[in-house]
Formats: structure tokens, C-alpha cells, sequence
């Protein structure tokens, strides 16, 4: 037992520490947002959530920090797996390897084709019911880098977010000796928190994504196949945006 504690001390600092230089963080800075927005005198429903903003208006200057931002927002993952191999917790035992690629694209395709189209429906209703903002996918400067940029930034969410949230945290809170229902329900809570500052339907949308994901992963013990669905569901949200926004009035 004296050697438990210890152990069980150092994982949750380890936590805290990958946590708060990453989503948690994020999380934190959502949930000050949100009651921001609801304190102001403009209605949740009228306000706008900007991802993917220009950084300048030099187009080259705005190319290099969109590069270094997708860059540096990777290392947390990067510490986190570095955190695991000391322990010789490899990432193949994660499920984050090419061992499988044609398993990983199609499950990972049919999770975002099984996600995407309820979890629009979902954020339309949310927005309508004055429980959202609208959500402005992309405000990059129309260059020729920026639909390459936006997928980037879709498959960096999807490394930071999957790796991170359910990979990664899932195992440290099993090494803690939580019972499943708890994981699910942290992992999936703090994927909803951090969406905090779109409105409540991000919220409830992505704690219902986070289930879903948490129990394939608890299933296959892979988190490609949610990187893949990840990246999918981001890519058609930014690069769709992007080309229909100026289009389609309902966006």
C-alpha cells in the first residue's frame, strides 16, 4: 500500500501538468467564456464562435504562424507519450500505429459518416433554440494555402484531442484503479467542456461524441480509427465551411 499512494500521486500530477499546458486548460478558459457570453447583453443565439482565425493580414506571415500554431499545439501529445515510454506504455498499446490502416479508415470513416450528420442536425436545432452560437468554421484570408492549412488543423485536432482524451487519459485513469462508467464519464465531460464556448448544444453534442468514442475504444483498444473519424468530421466542418459559407445563408 506505501507504494500505491506514491505512485497514485505522481499520475495525478502528471495529469494536471499535461492537462493544464493543453485542454484542460482549454476546458477552464471555455467555461470563463461561456459565462461571458451569457452575461452580455447580445443573446447566445446572436453571438458568433470564430475557429480557425487569421492570425495577420500578410498572407505568408499568417501562412507561418497558422504552421507554427498547429506545430506547437502538438506537443502536448508529444509529452504525454513521452510520460507513457517511461514507463515502456508504447504507442502501439494505444492503438496508435499503422498495423491496421484498412480496419482504422473504414471504422474511422463509418464513425464520422455515423456522427456527422446527427451532430449537424443536432447544432442547427441548438442555434434555433437559442442554445448556441453560430459557429464560423474558418476566417482564414481566401489564399491558396488555406484549404491545405484547414486540413492540417483538422488532423490536429484530431491527434491532440483523440491521443490525449481518450488514449491517453483513459489508461492513466485506469493505472488509477477508476471504475469504467467514471472514465467514460470524465473523458467525455472534458471533451464537452472544452467546446463549452460554442453554447451548450457543443457541449451536449460532444459529450455524446465522447461516449460513443470512449466505448469503441474500450472495444478495439484503438485510437486510430477516432483520429481518422476525428479528422473527417473536422475536415468537412472547415474546408465545407470555407467553400459554402459565401453560398448558403443557414451557415
Amino acid at each position: 500500500m506505501s507504494d500505491v499512494a506514491p505512485q497514485d500521486r505522481t499520475i495525478k500530477f502528471e495529469l494536471l501538468i499535461v492537462f493544464g499546458l493543453s485542454l484542460g486548460q482549454s476546458a477552464v478558459y471555455s467555461v470563463v467564456n461561456i459565462i461571458g457570453r451569457l452575461t452580455a447583453a447580445t443573446p447566445l443565439s446572436a453571438q458568433t464562435s470564430t475557429l480557425n482565425p487569421a492570425a495577420s493580414d500578410r498572407p505568408y506571415l499568417d501562412l507561418t504562424l497558422q504552421l507554427l500554431r498547429i506545430l506547437f499545439g502538438l506537443m502536448p501529445v508529444v509529452l504525454a507519450l513521452h510520460l507513457l515510454a517511461r514507463e515502456r506504455i508504447s504507442m502501439p498499446s494505444l492503438g496508435l500505429d499503422l498495423r491496421r490502416p484498412f480496419f482504422d479508415l473504414g471504422s474511422g470513416a463509418a464513425l464520422a459518416a455515423g456522427i456527422g450528420l446527427p451532430g449537424l442536425a443536432f447544432y442547427l436545432a441548438a442555434r434555433e433554440l437559442g442554445l448556441n452560437t453560430t459557429v464560423q468554421a474558418s476566417a482564414l484570408n481566401d489564399v491558396w494555402w488555406t484549404i491545405p492549412v484547414l486540413i492540417l488543423a483538422a488532423a490536429k485536432n484530431a491527434i491532440l484531442e483523440e491521443v490525449l482524451v481518450v488514449g491517453y487519459l483513459m489508461r492513466r485513469l485506469d493505472d488509477l484503479r477508476w471504475r469504467v462508467p467514471a472514465i467514460i464519464l470524465t473523458s467525455s465531460v472534458l471533451r464537452g467542456s472544452y467546446h463549452l464556448y460554442q453554447g451548450f448544444g457543443g457541449f451536449i453534442g460532444n459529450i455524446i461524441m465522447g461516449v460513443a468514442f470512449c466505448l469503441f475504444y474500450l472495444r478495439t483498444r484503438r485510437v486510430m480509427p477516432l483520429i481518422v473519424a476525428h479528422t473527417v468530421l473536422d475536415i468537412v466542418a472547415f474546408v465545407g465551411y470555407a467553400l459554402l459559407a459565401p453560398h448558403v445563408s443557414w451557415l
